[in-house]
């Protein structure tokens, strides 16, 4: 990654219409992962090439019919990412996609650049393992969407983080950023949202990411809706949900390698996963699941 990138990307600073976020590998310094997050007015659409990139269409509010050349689908998608588990669309390389939001909606496209041009394909919200990880105030809720071992992709890994309000997620410390045995190296996309207080004040939540002694990175970011911090290398989190404040995340992640997902823990801290033996997951959790849930 390029010295001269930021890796905190405040909503709306990477902007190209029709796209409210735009990370590619050539505005991140990097070569493989991107993302575009599309917000769409009540009956408008918005057409694109997927070009390089594999790409899903991935529902954060609203559904929306997607055609793909002459393919087309319907998703349900959600009121909220604190709502549901969404089901979603994954787009092909050399492709071109209009996606249509009868009533409105955002969406994050995660992508990878790929080789290989996979078909036009749903994923069901029924096939999303989730999965509860971590202990006590560890403990958070990760939906496996389009992880190697529960949806076929070139490169592509991606999946959804919630973390209830005073808990760390992305805990102990751990990174990505070597290929060799027990670990991938992959770049890494967080994409932020916080629910909001029942009066509609705005949320906030914190990030930490920091690098090795030859590998400088430093970051310790408060983050808001429609966020983005870039993890090129170096050891990340936690991920912190202020108390009162649910936390969501999208992970997005490619890399050179062979499609898995390996970390290792920083040693000065992974000595704290023995400490969860005994510890039971916050019963606040799962957040969500494949029902909707009657509180936005």
């Amino acid at each position: 990654m390029s010295t001269r990138v930021n890796p905190v990307m405040p909503h709306g600073s990477t902007a190209e219409r029709p796209f409210d976020v735009v990370v590619t590998p050539e505005n991140a310094g990097w070569s493989y992962s991107g993302l575009r997050i599309l917000d769409l007015a009540v009956g408008s659409r918005a057409k694109f090439m997927t070009g390089d990139d594999e790409m899903l269409v991935l529902p954060l509010s609203g559904g929306c019919d997607v055609t793909c050349d002459d393919e087309r689908m319907t998703l349900t998608g959600r009121r909220s990412v604190f709502t549901r588990v969404t089901d979603f669309a994954y787009l092909p390389r050399d492709s071109t996609v209009t996606v249509r939001a009868p009533n409105g909606g955002r969406f994050a496209l995660p992508a990878a650049r790929a080789t290989r041009r996979l078909p036009f394909r749903y994923g069901a919200a029924e096939d999303v393992a989730v999965e509860l990880r971590g202990a006590g105030q560890a403990s958070r809720q990760v939906n496996n969407f389009c992880t190697p071992e529960r949806f076929e992709a070139d490169r592509l890994i991606a999946c959804e983080v919630l973390t209830p309000g005073g808990n760390w997620s992305s805990y102990p410390p751990h990174k990505h950023d070597e290929q060799g045995e027990g670990e991938s190296a992959l770049e890494e996309i967080y994409y932020f949202e916080v629910a909001a207080a029942p009066s509609g004040t705005a949320g906030s939540a914190y990030q930490r990411v920091y690098g090795h002694a030859d590998r400088p990175i430093e970051v310790c970011a408060e983050v808001r809706t429609g966020d983005v911090v870039l993890i090129p290398y170096g050891w990340h989190g936690p991920s912190m949900a202020a108390p009162g404040y649910d936390l969501y995340y999208l992970n997005v992640m490619a890399g050179p390698g062979e499609r898995e997902w390996l970390v290792r823990d920083d040693p000065a801290h992974g000595w704290v996963r023995g400490s969860w033996n005994g510890v039971p997951v916050d019963p606040r959790l799962p957040l969500t699941s494949r029902n909707e849930r009657t509180r936005s």
